[in-house]
């Protein structure tokens, strides 16, 4: 009687530890075969549709929010604005919960339009202004037809921008870890060289040591015009084809926003 208790006290250890290693691999799993790219127009092979899903998932995570992809011919001739809102509504998209974070780029093959919109959290942290930086970003590579490399740079630029407070510069010359390193070095090289010059000792001779200021003085001074030169230079005119910004869904979710054409 004992020996069978043991064997099936045995069994119950095994099956928990199992159940603790293989659960959060299922969970993980599942996870990650959720959908975050919507490539109805498509652009992207399999492979590179699951590379990004994963990418997706990997960075979205660490921000709580999901980063979608939703491209589209768009047969009905919506706007693209209207177009990301009623995927919302209808999608139901979020990390957290339905119709909660998550941020939306929307490629309308049709006006070849692009739009972005951030929902709750993402809303907070990428607003109209980091929205309108995300999509300059990868404008270029859209234009060129460079699909994949433009939302690898959509993916990884939300992720960065989220690590930083709203009402923050995210592209501040500060916050660039190569420009924070070179000046620590500068500022370490010029407190090493005042200790060196220090080290030395002062020099007490100066130019009027050895000076007779009774003899000494300003012999003669004189100012000559030469010439004025003026220069002209045309201002550039802003071509940016952005416009737009946030609105409100049908559902009621409002969003930041930023709108430009490919």
């Amino acid at each position: 009687m004992k020996r069978h208790r043991s064997v099936w006290s045995l069994l119950t250890i095994l099956m928990i530890f199992t159940a603790y290693l293989v659960f959060p691999f299922q969970m993980a799993h599942a996870a990650n075969d959720n959908q975050l790219i919507y490539d109805e127009a498509g652009l992207l092979s399999q492979e590179d549709k699951s590379e990004l899903n994963a990418m997706a998932h990997e960075y979205g995570a660490k921000r709580e929010t999901d980063i979608i992809i939703f491209t589209s011919d768009n047969p009905e001739g919506k706007g693209v604005q209207e177009m990301t809102e009623d995927f919302y509504d209808e999608q139901a998209p979020g990390y957290d919960k339905a119709h909660g974070n998550a941020v939306i780029l929307t490629l309308d093959l049709y006006h070849r339009d692009i739009y972005l919109a951030g929902f709750y959290k993402a809303k907070q942290y990428l607003d109209d202004g980091r929205l309108d930086k995300i999509r300059e970003k990868i404008t270029p590579d859209l234009t060129d037809g460079d699909y994949k490399l433009a939302f690898e740079k959509y993916i990884k630029t939300t992720y960065k921008y989220m690590g930083y407070k709203p009402g923050v510069n995210p592209d501040n010359i500060f916050f660039n870890i190569w420009f924070q390193l070179g000046g620590a070095v500068v500022i370490g090289g010029i407190v090493v060289g005042i200790m060196a010059y220090r080290s030395g000792g002062r020099v007490t001779v100066s130019g009027r040591t050895y000076e007779d200021a009774s003899t000494s003085g300003v012999l003669d001074h004189q100012d000559r015009y030469i010439r004025t030169t003026t220069t002209k230079r045309k201002i550039e005119k802003n071509t940016g084809s952005g416009s737009g910004g946030g609105g409100t869904t049908k559902g009621g979710h409002s969003h930041s926003g930023s709108r430009g054409s490919f």
